[in-house]
């Protein structure tokens, strides 16, 4: 199974470097990957072209959203993954993203890794918080005997759908530049086009080096939950505590089902609406 791998990217070649070694050595098929480079000046652009890899640029750092799109033009498979710069991948993930698309006859999935990093992650474990003091050999060992289970409602980075649901949705909602809440609101979309599988998968395991990009002091993060807020009539922590049922990373049992409605839920969603109505008068 080939895959378009989407990596956007602004001027943070020591983790792209790292990331692509990882997708060279640890994958099982000759994956199309596809960067899209935000300004480059760090070298970036100058290492795509020496590699020979597909790319597209752009001179200024045009946000996540639009640089992820943009990439994805250029996709020539019928599968687009979506990923950090700032990840590894673990040996074998294209291997378990095949066995798990396997099981469904329709498109209506969206399968993400299982981000493993120092703190905040879905595991939390030290390998290092940079390439130079990565230990491979801990994580590759926590991979190989780790015991944990495929998990329900997942909505993170990296995230694997198939290309005519993609182009179906629009790829992701540019008015999220440069990126808050682009993920829930790209399940979302989802969602309103019936994909009720929404899974993360155990032995698909990404060491994350927690979003070094974003955390650059010159990118000026979107107001997303409000933005999220607006679009939908309540905020992302609503969709995914009532939806995608993982705020609490349960254990995947099957495909989701419409929202119960129950007291909780009908008050969660009177306050979304208040919050909503006073940004709306605000506006």
């Amino acid at each position: 199974m080939k895959i378009s791998i989407i990596i956007p990217t602004y001027n943070n070649l020591k983790y792209l470097n790292f990331l692509l070694s990882s997708i060279k050595e640890n994958s099982n098929y000759d994956h199309e990957i596809i960067l899209h480079i935000n300004d480059g000046s760090d070298g970036s652009l100058d290492y795509a072209k020496k590699l020979n890899i597909k790319y597209s640029h752009s001179n200024e750092n045009i946000g996540l959203c639009s640089s992820v799109n943009t990439a994805a033009k250029l996709s020539t498979t019928n599968y687009i993954l979506y990923c950090h710069d700032d990840m590894f991948f673990c040996k074998n993930w294209d291997l378990f993203l095949e066995t798990e698309v396997n099981k469904y006859d329709d498109k209506l999935f969206y399968l993400t890794g299982t981000n493993v990093s120092v703190n905040n992650g879905l595991i939390n474990l030290d390998c290092g918080n940079v390439p130079e003091n990565f230990d491979i050999v801990k994580f590759d060992e926590f991979c190989i005997n780790d015991l944990s289970q495929d998990l329900q409602g997942s909505h993170w980075a990296p995230h694997l759908v198939h290309k005519e649901l993609w182009n179906r949705i629009g790829g992701f909602s540019e008015e999220f530049n440069p990126g808050d809440a682009s993920d829930p609101d790209f399940c979302m979309k989802l969602w309103n086009c019936n994909v009720r599988v929404f899974k993360s998968i155990s032995k698909y395991k990404v060491y994350h080096f927690n979003s070094i990009t974003t955390r650059k002091s010159n990118i000026k993060l979107n107001n997303g939950t409000k933005q999220f807020l607006l679009k939908y009539g309540f905020n992302p922590r609503f969709f995914r505590k009532y939806y995608l049922k993982g705020n609490n990373l349960s254990p995947y049992v099957d495909k989701l089902k419409e929202p119960k409605i129950s007291i909780f839920m009908l008050f969660d969603l009177i306050i979304n609406k208040i919050k909503y109505f006073y940004y709306k008068i605000l506006s």
